[in-house]
């Protein structure tokens, strides 16, 4: 079975700004294993919600460039009502710090028997035990 990942709008950022930590090339870890997901036939998952946060910060034009490269593993998705209602209800029980789309990103990735990658902090601290979650460099396609 091809493995399902969904990916945290920080990760295609990091992917289209080629950024940084200062340390660590983020930018090139998110290339590498998009790469590794076209070489083994996994399903990346993109939802409107990643496609509206996108939208905030790049033209409409930039949010369709930075999928361009990697359509042929894409599934589009939108998140339901049900699942936004879910993930309203997860985040009224945890820390009020911790963003609300990014709850729904775990309810969506979840659903979708997907492993969410992200690198923030509060993805492996407060969402684990709704969905598993990896960094794009940790990820064992074997």
């Amino acid at each position: 079975m091809a493995k399902r990942f969904y990916l945290d709008t920080a990760i295609w950022r990091d992917y289209f700004e080629d950024r940084s930590d200062g340390t660590r090339p983020l930018g090139e870890f998110a290339f590498q294993f998009l790469r590794k997901c076209g070489e083994n036939n996994a399903i990346v998952f993109v939802s409107d919600v990643v496609v509206l946060e996108l939208k905030i910060r790049f033209s409409e034009q930039q949010s369709k460039e930075i999928f361009s490269s990697f359509e042929s593993m894409i599934t589009w998705l939108d998140a339901s009502a049900k699942q936004t209602s879910k993930a309203r209800e997860e985040w009224r029980k945890r820390d009020k710090a911790l963003p609300f789309k990014d709850v729904l990103h775990a309810i969506i990735a979840r659903d979708n028997h997907a492993i969410l990658i992200a690198r923030d902090k509060h993805f492996f601290d407060q969402l684990f035990s709704i969905v598993e979650v990896q960094k794009p460099e940790d990820v064992d396609f074997i």
